[in-house]
């Protein structure tokens, strides 16, 4: 939330506990957005994140997308102090990543790199 704020955002929570997103954001054109708050891990060159959560019952664990139900994720990365603001549309149904290092066979194609998303 402080992130949003220092970049110039109004910021919402929701009340109750079962929207499927964090919290929303306002910007100065009055658009708002539904953002659901991400930690990332950084392995391989890149910031993970969960882009899906999880249910376990029993045995069985069940994994619920954010498609459709928010706009954008706010991961945060604690290692590198940063926040990436990325939108759900552009990333997997369980998890994703954003590059901060060159992959190992170079390859650009397709890359998501860190520093375009952050916040």
């Amino acid at each position: 939330m402080t992130r949003f704020l220092q970049c110039g955002y109004v910021v919402l929570t929701p009340y109750g506990g079962s929207q499927r997103y964090d919290l929303v954001i306002e910007n100065a054109e009055g658009q708002f957005w539904r953002i659901q708050c991400k930690t990332g891990w950084i392995e391989h060159g890149a910031v993970y994140f969960d882009t899906a959560n999880h249910n376990v019952t029993g045995k069985k664990r069940d994994w619920r997308h954010y498609q459709g139900e928010c706009d954008y994720f706010a991961v945060y990365c604690a290692d590198l102090g940063q926040v990436y603001l990325v939108p759900v549309d552009q990333v997997g149904k369980t998890r994703a990543h954003l590059r901060i290092e060159p992959s190992k066979n170079n390859q650009e194609k397709n890359v998501r790199w860190a520093k375009d998303y952050e916040l």
